[in-house]
């Protein structure tokens, strides 16, 4: 077998080209040297069937394996060349460190890409403060200052406070400057990684298992149906309820807010809505979700084996946590204390903080932990279309 010297030499010397791999990228391309050769964990995840399709990994087969590496850990605590063992091969922190220079390699515009090493847990909440403060100055002051604002009597209408142009003027444009920044940085990496991928477009059946592959959280099993391990080493599908728990919470909030934008510009019915009504129901259904699947993805993120994904990002993942939690748990307050008689005299004061914690969320969400799903969603889109194509020179399990 080679030495730990010769497969670093030799990953060093598998450049795209004339594009030298970074470090993170020449650690996973020498991991992947030495999975390729031992093939033990073939049957984990997506990522073993696409490496063993492979004897050389340039950087955008790097990139599209890190993007399909859903950190379960199972690899790890299978490996007998893990740590201490001087191969020290550590599949899930090598590909978690590479995501992380993807993003910001792909972000859009590309001088905000430095935002994913700055977007943490202490800037999330500062900006809630600060946007939160910022609304409440603002009612304050076109409402007679902070004693007024004080058990403002808002009637049940949050229109009488911020009225709905003004709302529409503030999140529009941060919105669909989210879905532009977003879209464009996972262009890139598709025109990246599509050629190295067989360079097939996306089919029919390829993209039906790409979708349910990701509305499944298929590859958070562990590979044999028993969850990632945590602190304790042991399997639990904790992890993957938790996650399910968050995106389909988020997923009924997103619902929640369309079908009231229908409601109010196409029938004429304005908020607030109330029970029974489609929009209420989904979002209350979904703000339940949401604040159970953070809290619990918060636990378990702080609770996770220290060999386990990318240090340096626990500030980015606790960040959107946090902002994802204190969207669902204030928009919950504050339903319940505008149907609670009487009115509490924060009302005002809870809306205030409900939008500030929803502008912090939108305005982090190209350059934070959200962009994670957008990209795994289009590598697992193209390892669907590879699996379908002839492995090249016989390669491969698929």
């Amino acid at each position: 077998m080679q030495t730990l010297e010769a497969l670093t030499r030799d990953a060093r010397a598998l450049a795209n080209g004339d594009i030298v791999l970074s470090a993170p990228e020449t650690e996973v391309a020498r991991q992947m040297q030495i999975c390729n050769a031992c093939r033990y964990c073939e049957g984990f995840c997506a990522v073993f069937p696409a490496m063993t399709r492979r004897l050389e990994f340039g950087k955008a087969d790097i990139h599209f394996l890190a993007n399909l590496c859903h950190n379960c850990g199972a690899c790890l605590h299978a490996c007998q060349y893990a740590p201490p063992h001087e191969f020290a091969v550590n599949v899930p922190q090598a590909m978690a460190q590479v995501r992380g220079q993807t993003y910001a390699d792909y972000a859009w515009p590309p001088a905000l890409g430095r935002l994913y090493q700055r977007n943490g847990l202490t800037l999330s909440l500062a900006l809630v403060a600060a946007l939160t403060l910022f609304l409440v100055l603002g009612a304050a002051l076109q409402g007679g200052g902070l004693g007024a604002l004080w058990g403002a009597d808002l009637q049940g209408n949050f229109y009488s406070l911020f009225p709905h142009n003004l709302l529409v003027g503030l999140f529009a444009p941060v919105f669909l400057f989210v879905v532009l920044a977003l879209a464009l940085g996972v262009r890139g990496f598709w025109k990246d990684v599509k050629p190295a991928t067989g360079g097939a477009d996306v089919s029919a059946p390829a993209a039906a298992e790409a979708t349910h592959d990701v509305l499944r959280l298929k590859y958070l099993d562990g590979g044999h149906g028993e969850g990632c391990h945590n602190e304790d080493d042991a399997y639990t599908l904790k992890r993957r309820r938790a996650h399910h728990l968050t995106f389909y919470g988020f997923m009924l909030c997103f619902a929640a807010t369309s079908v009231a934008t229908v409601y109010h510009y196409v029938f004429g019915w304005q908020a607030p809505y109330e029970l029974p009504s489609i929009p209420k129901l989904l979002g209350a259904v979904g703000g339940v979700m949401l604040v159970l699947g953070t809290a619990r993805l918060w636990q378990l993120r702080r609770a996770r084996h220290p060999l386990h994904g990318d240090a340096a990002q626990k500030p980015m993942d606790l960040g959107f946590i946090a902002l994802l939690f204190l969207v669902a748990a204030s928009g919950l307050a504050l339903w319940l204390v505008r149907i609670t008689p009487p009115a509490l005299p924060a009302l005002a004061l809870v809306l205030c903080l409900h939008l500030g914690a929803v502008m912090a969320l939108f305005a982090t969400l190209p350059y934070g932990k959200f962009a994670h799903g957008v990209f795994r969603t289009a590598a697992l889109l193209r390892h669907a279309t590879e699996r379908r194509q002839p492995s090249p020179i016989g390669l491969g399990s698929d």
